[in-house]
């Protein structure tokens, strides 16, 4: 073997097996060769409580340099799985497993970064602008990364990543699932199509762009909510309200609502398939138009007024569900609706539905299968793990956010991408996405399961290494440990 051969360094954080030469790094950049050794090359990022639980807190990024092996405030820290490394397959202990004492209960956090081939993220898009027919195709730069799934109300919602997008098609799907995923889950926008649908530009916590609009509010409800939101303030001053929805399009003087007001019958007919008294469903196809229709004339849902009811004069406020979108007509001699302006004193209902809608966001849970061999880096039993998470005995984590865990089978978890410390996200080429995990567990329970004792390690030891570096406590997280 050549000299320069001896300088290199084989990676085994992943089943790829870099060999590295001297100053350089691997193929997902997260480790290197520094000095003939192979390093993780991010910081370990440590949490420090930094809001005030009783008393007075002295930062112990100010103490670190002066540290030397005492007591630090262990209460007050917490050790996350970004820029930890990892074992996987993990076939030996985890790279940390750290204890610490909470509320004076000796605590054990096990700590690694997790490579995640079967994961993904659900996208909440807040509009009731149509964004594609569920089960179209999700695209990013061409290729399909996902679909859309059921929409919830007053959002559209996509479905991307997946182990079938990320490992079951070609290389160049999967990369870009990959690379939607870690983009998505790194708090940055990404573009995206939709098969026969949008364009999108989407970023967590941010505003979604839908065609090139960006949208500012998601609806105040459907169509017959918003009619038993805003009926009183209507009484009297207008005789009919129509609230286009593509969902529930709501009728005033129909609708119980108006009903128990008093509000009398008008004559109005409108297309679509009625419900119950006052809700009519499929008043036009989904659009980015009227209430998330593809209506740009509210009086394409309309009929003929009943002459036997209706007379010239009657006044009628359409509006969509966001306020947006509204006009006022008045029926003329020959009972047709005349667009008016809309009178002063409906201003301020039509300002109060759009007061009452919520700003547009987009969120993104990252979703994840904390199984296999992952387990193995904490425990020579892997189901005890499982099995003690699903107690509630073990909590779990993503850089030191909280997770829901799904019921079932499995360590199935999903986390609000927003609250977890920037740059924990990362990936490897296979493809897959690495992502911070945390188990922690009282140091008896963590024994009775079969942990690796052995490899604990004081939490005053792992933050006073050098790759160690504290960082503020996200402000609306709970304390991991608490």
């Amino acid at each position: 073997m050549s000299e320069a051969a001896t300088d290199t360094v084989l990676c085994d954080a992943c089943p790829i097996r870099c060999v590295i030469k001297p100053g350089r790094t691997g193929s997902c950049d997260r480790y290197g060769n520094v000095d003939g050794v192979l390093r993780r090359l991010d910081p370990l990022l440590i949490l420090e409580r930094t809001r005030d639980r009783g008393g007075p807190l002295v930062p112990f990024a100010s103490r670190r340099g002066d540290w030397e092996g005492g007591v630090v405030p262990t209460e007050d820290l917490f050790v996350t799985g970004a820029g930890s490394g990892t074992t996987y397959p993990d076939y030996k202990p985890a790279p940390y497993i750290v204890s610490s004492a909470v509320a004076g209960v000796d605590m054990i956090t096990v700590v690694t970064e997790a490579i995640f081939s079967y994961c993904g993220a659900l996208v909440k898009i807040d509009t009731d602008r149509h964004v594609g027919a569920e089960r179209q195709l999700v695209r990013a730069g061409g290729e399909p990364v996902g679909h859309v799934t059921t929409g919830q109300y007053g959002s559209q919602m996509l479905s991307l990543g997946g182990v079938n997008h990320l490992t079951g098609g070609t290389k160049a799907e999967g990369l870009a699932t990959m690379r939607t995923l870690l983009a998505l889950c790194s708090g940055e926008a990404v573009e995206l199509t939709v098969d026969d649908g949008a364009s999108l530009v989407l970023q967590a916590g941010r505003p979604p762009t839908i065609n090139g609009v960006v949208e500012e509010r998601m609806r105040v409800g459907c169509g017959s909510a918003t009619i038993g939101m805003f009926a009183r303030q209507w009484f009297g001053l207008v005789d009919e309200v129509v609230v286009v929805d593509d969902h529930i399009t709501g009728v005033l003087s129909e609708h119980q609502a108006g009903r128990y007001l008093g509000v009398e019958p008008t004559g109005i007919r409108v297309k679509g398939r009625r419900s119950t008294p006052g809700r009519y469903f499929n008043v036009a196809e989904p659009g980015t138009g009227w209430g998330g229709t593809n209506l740009e004339d509210p009086l394409a849902i309309l009929d003929a007024f009943d002459p036997a009811v209706a007379r010239p004069g009657l006044r009628i406020l359409m509006v969509g569900t966001t306020g947006e979108h509204h006009a006022y007509f008045e029926l003329d001699e020959e009972l047709r609706p005349v667009e008016r302006d809309l009178p002063p004193e409906l201003d301020l209902s039509v300002a109060r539905i759009r007061d009452n809608c919520e700003p547009a966001m987009t969120s993104v849970l990252f979703m994840a299968g904390a199984g296999g061999s992952l387990r193995a880096g904490a425990t020579e039993n892997p189901v005890a793990l499982t099995r003690s998470v699903k107690s509630s005995i073990t909590r779990v984590t993503c850089g030191g956010a909280p997770t829901y865990v799904w019921p079932g089978g499995g360590i199935t978890f999903m986390v609000d991408v927003t609250r977890v410390p920037p740059g924990a996200f990362g990936y490897v080429p296979t493809p897959a996405l690495v992502a911070p995990i945390e188990f922690t567990i009282r140091r008896e329970d963590y024994e009775a399961l079969g942990g690796h004792t052995g490899a604990i390690v004081p939490i005053g030891e792992v933050v006073a290494r050098p790759e160690a570096e504290p960082i503020a406590e996200l402000p609306d997280n709970p304390w991991p440990s608490d």
